[in-house]
């Protein structure tokens, strides 16, 4: 979704699409935390240990510049906190015999609530201004724009629904997993369709992070076992 939109919008410019830092690719640890206060789930040290080659592929991978600052250390531990206690509470709504709810009805009850709060911010912060008029004084189509807020849209909202579809049949720690190496999965189809330069890191980390995700595979699936 991100590289189709930045490819189908030439005249935007856009930050790079692999600033992943190390506390962005932390966010297995965080799940297997919340699983344990939320959900009363008990990982194995294995299991546990296994996560490592991912997180470290996954930060090698994604590695840019070797810069620091407090506000972007405190989003990116705040997203992990939010994005995971949100994968880990609609798990445990999911599993509620008394009031169970399926995927796609979790997933609208959060879309509704989420347009009721965010819909006047957004319309403080930003929607008063973006009138087509405002969209051509800065050099855009207002059409093209609101074409590709629409596909934007539609293509978010797929994924996040498919996601939950996803979570509703493994674990949310499972699924922190594949929400990790999906970033390698962008900065792989970044570098195909913008030809941007990898290093010998990059490429290294990519490989470390491809060859986690076989070892927690094989991890869970001995351990589904016993």
């Amino acid at each position: 979704m991100n590289v189709y939109l930045r490819r189908r919008t030439p005249t935007v410019r856009f930050s790079p699409l692999h600033p992943v830092s190390l506390e962005q690719s932390l966010e297995p640890f965080f799940s297997v935390v919340l699983s344990a206060i939320f959900l009363g789930t008990k990982p194995e040290a294995k299991v546990v240990l296994s996560l490592l080659p991912i997180v470290a592929g996954v930060s090698l991978a994604s590695f840019t510049e070797a810069s620091f600052n407090w506000a972007g250390f405190g989003a990116a531990m705040g997203s992990n906190i939010t994005f995971q206690s949100r994968n880990v509470l609609s798990k445990k709504l999911m599993g509620n015999q008394k009031e169970k709810l399926d995927n796609i009805n979790l997933f609208s009850v959060i879309t509704i609530m989420s347009f009721v709060f965010l819909m006047p911010i957004m319309l403080v912060t930003e929607g008063l201004k973006m009138t087509p008029a405002y969209i051509s004084s800065i050099g855009l189509e207002p059409a093209v724009i609101i074409k590709k807020a629409c596909i934007a849209g539609l293509m978010f909202h797929s994924y996040q629904q498919v996601s939950y579809m996803i979570l509703q049949r493994v674990s949310p720690v499972t699924h922190s997993v594949g929400n990790c190496v999906k970033r390698v999965v962008v900065i792989v189809a970044s570098v195909v369709a913008f030809r941007n330069p990898v290093s010998m890191v990059n490429g290294v980390g990519t490989a470390i992070a491809l060859a986690g995700v076989f070892v927690y595979s094989q991890v869970k699936r001995l351990s589904a076992k016993k």
